[in-house]
């Protein structure tokens, strides 16, 4: 048996302890959404707060970045709000703000590019 073997056998050994060590109630709620597809080692996320972006800032530090950059009368507490939530949505990589954001970009080329004020 080679190691990799060994290795998912040892995985999995693991993973059956940790399900026969819950409360049966927990172990139906895994059954029914399925035992193969459970996996009770899947690292936790990194809080929101302490999480960064390619440039190594928060997204409060970006979001503070941004907002600076406008004039406090000329944005509303929407405005923050879906800057905010695009903010986090990059961060975490989501394709719903990916798509958004390379919306954004394209439109704003082709704006600039029939030439309307941008």
């Amino acid at each position: 048996m080679n190691a990799k073997n060994e290795e998912k056998l040892d995985r999995e050994n693991r993973k059956k302890l940790v399900f026969d060590a819950m409360s049966p109630r927990r172990q139906k709620h895994i059954e029914k959404k399925g035992y193969e597809d459970w996996d009770p080692f899947i690292e936790p996320k990194d809080p929101i707060d302490i999480r960064k972006d390619k440039t190594k800032r928060t997204s409060q530090s970006l979001i503070r970045e941004f907002l600076q950059t406008r004039p406090l009368e000329g944005y509303s507490n929407e405005y923050g709000q879906g800057a905010f939530q695009l903010c986090l949505g990059l961060i975490n990589e989501e394709d719903r703000y990916r798509g958004m954001f390379e919306f954004a970009c394209w439109y704003y080329e082709l704006l600039k590019k029939e030439g309307y004020e941008v």
